[in-house]
């Protein structure tokens, strides 16, 4: 359960979504675009340094706390919410873990004031689930690096401040994947185009080209090749941030049904006394309320590893499994709450002036990134098979 201290965040988190997202939520997924003051917000209420240690100007939340914000946030706006975790679960954590002490000293203060937005880039045109078969390309040059490529579905990518990019360094196919701290419009970096998405439509999806992108050597986050643990890492941090915004998503879902089954009328009393409608809410409560057990499971295994409690990552019971699990339990049931959620408010449901079809979309979009439900149970069966002594068990992903 919640401690008190936890509450009064997520009491926080709740008005802010509530009053700040909520009614702007449909105006910026018609327009595909966040106004930037809300990230000024996120920052002043130190949201965005959720997971930077406090010498470094952070709140140094938790894992627990950071997924309690996450679902609120994403029961406000979806869109905001994706951004909250991508800039804090896989940019400022891993530079706070894996970073040496300049990277940290210089970018963990602008991330956590919102100086700085983060941006994460693993995914190249043919290589997206599979992080081992990055093809963009570092090479040496002099003491720093030379990056060649083209990384797609970067959320935060337009407006970031830093970049997470991952790329194969050595040479051939065989060398191992380096993870680099890029800043963007540096020459030889361009966002190539604003994706057009079903749902989480305010969000800044892009590629991004690097031609012959020049860095430092202090650039490099750890040794050439640790670039791919840094990855598996930071996508089971993604995963379990990704559940809690679907438990959110959800959550907002259930609540306009329910708040309409009492106000719609139909021969003469509220739909919400009809029993069909009853045992639709009382599901959707319960496919919620399991999905958020699975996600507080889960994100208690990241925080027992980030605490050096030796967690273990591999077999059914770590962390990479149990992430897997919250995600593909938290993103079906969002959808399909939604979903429900639009057959409760009937022909009203299908219209845009109706906040539940925008939910539906979003909703979708838990299940595609950061993997896609398949591949999470790709994750889940590997593991299972390895704790049962499959020899071929002990690849990374």
């Amino acid at each position: 359960m919640p401690t008190p201290e936890q509450l009064e965040i997520q009491a926080l988190a709740r008005e802010f979504a509530e009053t700040e997202l909520r009614p702007r939520a449909a105006g910026w997924d018609e327009r595909r675009a966040l106004d930037g003051y809300v990230f000024d917000k996120l920052a002043e209420l130190g949201f965005l340094g959720m997971l930077v240690t406090e010498e470094h100007g952070g709140l140094a939340f938790d894992f627990a706390t950071y997924l309690l914000v996450l679902e609120e946030l994403a029961a406000g706006d979806a869109s905001v919410a994706l951004s909250v975790a991508v800039h804090n679960g896989q940019v400022a954590s891993l530079i706070a873990r894996h970073g040496s002490e300049a990277q940290r000293k210089r970018w963990l203060p602008a991330l956590a004031s919102g100086e700085a937005l983060g941006a994460f880039a693993l995914s190249d045109p043919e290589a997206g689930s599979d992080a081992a078969s990055v093809e963009t390309h570092a090479r040496r040059d002099g003491d720093g690096w030379r990056l060649m490529g083209e990384k797609r579905w970067i959320t935060n990518g337009a407006r970031a401040g830093v970049v997470v990019m991952f790329a194969r360094v050595g040479e051939g196919d065989d060398g191992g994947v380096g993870a680099f701290l890029v800043t963007p419009g540096a020459k030889g970096y361009a966002v190539a185009k604003r994706e057009r998405t079903l749902g989480l439509r305010a969000s800044e999806t892009v590629s991004v080209t690097l031609d012959d992108l020049a860095v430092e050597a202090d650039a490099l986050v750890g040794d050439a090749g640790s670039g791919l643990q840094c990855a598996l890492e930071a996508l089971d941090m993604g995963r379990v941030g990704c559940a809690a915004l679907a438990v959110g998503i959800g959550r907002a879902a259930l609540e306009h049904a329910a708040t309409y089954a009492l106000e719609r009328e139909q021969f003469d009393r509220p739909i919400a006394r009809f029993g069909a409608i009853q045992e639709k809410l009382a599901r959707m409560a319960e496919r919620l309320a399991a999905a958020r057990a699975l996600t507080r499971e889960a994100g208690a295994a990241v925080q027992a590893a980030r605490n050096g409690a030796g967690h273990p990552r591999t077999g059914l019971d770590g962390v990479a499994a149990r992430a897997a699990m919250a995600k593909v339990s938290a993103s079906e049931a969002a959808t399909w709450v939604a979903d429900e959620a639009i057959q409760i408010f009937g022909g009203y449901g299908y219209m845009r002036h109706y906040p539940v079809e925008r939910l539906l979309r979003d909703a979708k979009g838990t299940e595609i990134f950061e993997g896609t439900s398949k591949i999470m149970r790709h994750v889940i069966a590997r593991e299972l098979l390895r704790d049962a002594g499959d020899p071929a068990g002990d690849t990374n992903e």
